[in-house]
């Protein structure tokens, strides 16, 4: 294990998870939010390490699609908090979208998709898991380019 996201434990309450992870060389991966705003990311930035997670949509996880000019601004404005990478998840469902994030961010987030695959195909999703993962793979490497 090299970090955690533990989505449920605010900054507030570090000490009751952090430097247990700290001390085993553990990596605590903060996030932050659309409503994260100046006054709050010095807490959530305080005691995060690994990168930060800038979850790109308020609400459930694959069913909202965050605008892109809206990743753009808060990507730019955590970059200017911290020296940490970003990435950035939640919504992120096409190669397209991968793209578009991998152009400002340092690192893109899907999850929803890949378990709606595996809930599709069963014992046989290794192939198109694979084959979907190496379509975004191909669109931010494209997009870095560019």
């Amino acid at each position: 294990v090299d970090g955690v996201i533990c989505v449920d434990i605010p900054p507030e309450e570090d000490p009751e998870l952090g430097p247990a992870l700290r001390s085993a060389g553990i990596d605590l991966i903060r996030l932050a939010t659309p409503t994260t705003d100046v006054a709050r990311l010095p807490a959530v930035l305080d005691g995060a390490s690994g990168f930060l997670y800038y979850v790109s949509v308020a609400g459930i996880t694959g069913l909202q699609v965050a605008a892109q000019t809206s990743i753009d601004e808060a990507v730019a404005r955590l970059k200017g908090q911290t020296d940490l990478p970003v990435a950035v998840g939640f919504g992120v469902r096409t190669p397209e979208q991968a793209a578009n994030i991998a152009r400002v961010a340092d690192g893109v987030v899907v999850g929803s998709a890949i378990v709606e695959l595996v809930a599709q195909h069963g014992a046989n999703a290794a192939g198109p898991v694979r084959d979907y993962v190496a379509s975004l793979k191909h669109a931010i490497v494209e997009a870095r380019k560019a």
